[in-house]
């Protein structure tokens, strides 16, 4: 692997955690909002990452594609499946007839953590691509 895809690698997990802190931002805005209707309510949404790994033995490519495809993927984002809350309020506004209204399933503890990890994921993937950025301006002024 040539130093060069450190970039991508780095780059491929922040933009990860880019999703994720989106996702999350979206999460803590939509918490509190109330719904009359089971299916209008607002479900928490989480994205969902995979590795990808590509095997730089592989006959089929060469030392200068080998680690192209390398990082991070985001396959897509998937709702929450956590049970919805339903609250009795007879007086809200947006009460059914049974006087309940619903909630999201979104944990704003559970939220918040995930904000701080993901903000700690992008800036440990922002000092990877600091030191690759230093390790090769060193090198380029060896030949100095």
């Amino acid at each position: 692997m040539a130093l060069g895809n450190v970039f991508d690698i780095a780059g491929s997990g922040m933009n990860a955690q880019s999703v994720r802190l989106n996702t999350t931002a979206s999460n803590l805005a939509n918490a509190q909002t109330a719904s009359s209707s089971i299916d209008q309510v607002y479900r928490g949404r989480h994205p969902v990452f995979a590795a990808v790994v590509n095997d730089a033995m592989n006959m089929n490519q060469d030392a200068a594609t080998a680690g192209a495809n390398t990082g991070v993927q985001v396959m897509g984002i998937v709702e929450s499946d956590a049970p919805l809350q339903p609250r009795y309020e007879p007086h809200h506004p947006q009460a059914n007839e049974e006087g309940y209204v619903y909630y999201p399933n979104v944990n704003v503890v559970e939220e918040m953590t995930n904000m701080i990890s993901a903000s700690r994921s992008f800036q440990a993937n922002v000092e990877v691509m600091n030191s690759a950025k230093q390790m090769v301006q060193r090198v380029l002024t060896l030949g100095q």
